[in-house]
């Protein structure tokens, strides 16, 4: 695996309404950011979407002098609505996601009547492959592929920081459920070991956090050493199959998300509304 130099600026930007987590990274030696897995505020209740999450993230950039080149998404989520298109037109930046969102929209698109879903995913500008490097400022990302949430789930490596999407959460609460269309617990096993076998201080941001019984704060980062050493679906030494067999019983127990369907709709356009 590639070695990256310096260490990126990080700053979190909690939504309580949906438990998630944006990330505005930034190479602190030429000002060059990215904004990973930026969240459309969405009010269910009367169908009003509006930008004030996204919003804050631009002005924290802009009050830095931070130039937005990336809108990233870790996959299409089915939590929240993206606000990379609103992104992508407020500063110019490109947006890119894993390649296999293609087979998000062939399991999705026919359920919505999704006909304006744009060839080759050509609502995203980069499609990124497993491996792939590109630059921001005078770092490197590195694209590592982590299906079994979703068959198109990718995490972003940048210096000692590895964005992980849904893959993983906080060790006292688990890992992510993979009964939706194209999830495999198997393959988010083994997507999850390929994460923990980097070194044990690599620092690992998630995307989501539900504030485990017993804490009383959220929290969304954490290690490669805590989550081998203490999450209480993966650590210790579980096996494969002793993972496989908890993560499908557990998963037939779980709710729809309660966003499921607007933020399906949204997210496999790479932010676009869908036609009314």
């Amino acid at each position: 695996m590639s070695c990256v130099s310096s260490a990126p600026d990080i700053t979190a930007f909690f939504d309580e309404a949906t438990n998630s987590v944006s990330y505005l990274v930034a190479d602190p030696d030429t000002k060059a950011a990215a904004i990973i897995d930026a969240v459309l505020d969405f009010d269910p209740a009367s169908a009003v979407v509006s930008t004030e999450s996204a919003d804050e993230i631009a002005a924290a950039a802009g009050a830095r002098g931070l130039r937005i080149e990336w809108i990233l998404e870790t996959h299409a989520h089915a939590d929240h609505l993206s606000a990379a298109g609103y992104l992508r037109q407020r500063t110019g930046a490109k947006v890119g996601i894993g390649a296999d969102i293609v087979q998000v929209q062939m399991a999705f698109g026919p359920v919505f009547g999704a006909t304006d879903i744009k060839p080759d995913a050509a609502d995203f500008d980069r499609l990124f492959k497993d491996g792939d490097l590109f630059p921001l400022g005078s770092l490197s990302v590195e694209v590592m592929a982590t299906p079994g949430h979703t068959p198109a789930c990718i995490s972003y490596r940048i210096g000692d920081a590895v964005f992980v999407g849904d893959t993983l959460f906080m060790p006292d609460y688990g890992t992510a459920r993979c009964d939706f269309p194209g999830g495999d617990a198997r393959q988010l096993y083994r997507s999850i070991h390929r994460i923990l076998s980097l070194p044990r201080e690599t620092r690992l941001f998630l995307c989501h956090d539900y504030k485990a019984p017993g804490r009383d704060r959220f929290d969304w980062e954490t290690s490669v050493g805590e989550e081998l050493d203490r999450n209480i679906h993966v650590g210790g030494g579980i096996s494969e199959e002793e993972f496989v067999a908890m993560r499908e019983a557990r998963d037939k127990t779980l709710c729809t998300p309660r966003l499921l369907y607007p933020a399906i709709q949204v997210n496999i356009r790479g932010g676009r509304l869908p036609p009314a």
